[in-house]
């Protein structure tokens, strides 16, 4: 079961993000600011457990073979239709 990890950003964090943005900078400063933007929302990360990585893993599996025997049988349905309408060449 997935932790519940509710991400609310404190009020310091969000003040500290407007006054970042209401100063002006030059392309190297958004550059900067930018990239310790995505370095704390990286610290926010949780990885899964082994159990969650081997759950979601089989949930990916399960979906993705179903997709294919959907896309298989839409197949043949349609090339079933195009050989109906304009006939077989043999």
């Amino acid at each position: 079961m997935a932790r519940k990890v509710i991400d609310e950003p404190s009020e310091d964090i969000v003040a500290n993000a407007r006054k970042d943005r209401g100063t002006i900078r030059g392309p190297f400063g958004r550059l900067a600011l930018f990239i310790r933007q995505v370095l704390n929302e990286l610290r926010k990360v949780v990885t899964p457990t082994r159990k969650e990585l081997v759950s979601y893993t089989g949930v990916v599996l399960v979906f993705v073979v179903i997709m294919m025997a959907l896309v298989y049988g839409l197949d043949i349905v349609f090339a079933f239709a195009v050989n109906f309408v304009f006939g077989s060449n043999k």
